[in-house]
């Protein structure tokens, strides 16, 4: 899939967004600048391609 941000403008000014086929973090680094330029964000939603490919994290006790 190829990486995608797309931005959308409502007739009011109201700015998302979006990124498609980013997984985990890359998403976040990838719209970075276009939040920086567009100012502060009200809201944020993480699809679920955000959590894909983020290994969970899991600690077993060593047995001694």
């Amino acid at each position: 899939m190829s990486r995608i941000i797309e931005v959308t403008i409502s007739p009011r000014g109201v700015t998302t967004v979006q990124t498609k086929g980013y997984t985990g973090g890359d998403c976040l680094q990838a719209s970075k600048f276009l939040e920086q330029a567009l100012g502060v964000t009200a809201t944020d939603h993480k699809t679920a391609e955000f959590y894909q490919g983020q290994p969970a994290e899991q600690t077993l006790p060593q047995a001694q």
